[in-house]
């Protein structure tokens, strides 16, 4: 049985840990450690065995979820490095933080699986990016890879590509959301429904996912297979490139990229 331990257990490592446990119940224990015990208490249900500190879960566990903000790292390192384990393999979805950081603040050559997940986790819909790291094994990493599948869709990526990733899928559904503002706005001002607008739109993400993934066509001949010529979407299509849609994508995606790295110094 493996051990899964989790310091920090906000949403995202309730999410995963409820995925694992509806996925591989039989197969993991689970130990956790939070600074608000209510956090740890509310996943009791699935097995969680709650630790009173930091190094009383890298103590129990062979895989070690790092679910703390960012500028909460550094403190948490410096409790695990005083940590005489070293052999354990730490899972860190902390954005913006490299694998390289952790090992210097650590002391040594840990095993750091670095990973980028998004909030659809939540809802078993999550897309989480992740990259090997030495001196992480192919077995250790692919049993990173099956806990965060129990919640989503799961990619291998570069190291170096962590930071641009987050763009794509780590922040990306916020900015999905700040489209569809733009669009329940306009259902609004328009007089329709609000809540026949949301499930239209709603279902319209969903299935303009699944032509993406799954029609075969690639992006330019799904958008020409909307667009007639001379018709209302390209009159739509039009509109957005004139007032820079596309650019302003890049910048915020860029901007997001920035910010990543400035988080990693």
């Amino acid at each position: 049985m493996l051990k899964l331990g989790v310091i920090g257990c906000g949403n995202m490592a309730t999410a995963i840990l409820r995925g694992v446990a509806a996925g591989y119940k039989e197969s993991f224990a689970f130990f956790g450690f939070d600074v608000s015990p209510e956090k740890t208490a509310a996943l009791a249900d699935v097995g969680l065995k709650a630790r009173e500190s930091v190094a009383g879960v890298v103590a129990e566990a062979d895989y070690v979820l790092l679910s703390v903000k960012p500028q909460n790292m550094g403190e948490v390192l410096a409790q695990i490095a005083a940590c005489p384990e070293k052999d354990r393999v730490f899972l860190s979805i902390a954005a913006g933080v490299p694998a390289q950081r952790i090992k210097r603040e650590l002391g040594y050559d840990a095993k750091v699986v670095p990973i980028m997940p998004n909030t659809p986790l939540l809802v078993g819909k999550g897309a989480t990016a992740m990259a090997q790291v030495a001196p992480v094994t192919e077995r250790e990493f692919a049993t990173a890879q099956e806990i965060f599948r129990c919640a989503g869709v799961v990619r291998e990526i570069r190291p170096d590509q962590m930071s641009p990733i987050i763009a794509i899928n780590g922040s990306s559904p916020a900015f999905i959301y700040e489209f569809a503002k733009g669009f329940l706005a306009y259902a609004e001002k328009e007089g329709i429904d609000s809540a026949a607008a949301l499930a239209l739109f709603s279902q319209s993400l969903r299935g303009a996912a699944d032509m993406l993934d799954n029609s075969g066509y690639t992006v330019d001949q799904l958008i020409q297979m909307v667009s007639s010529k001379g018709g209302t979407t390209i009159a739509g299509l039009d509109a957005f490139r004139e007032n820079g849609l596309e650019k302003a994508i890049l910048a915020g995606c860029e901007a997001c990229t920035k910010r990543a790295y400035e988080l990693a110094e």
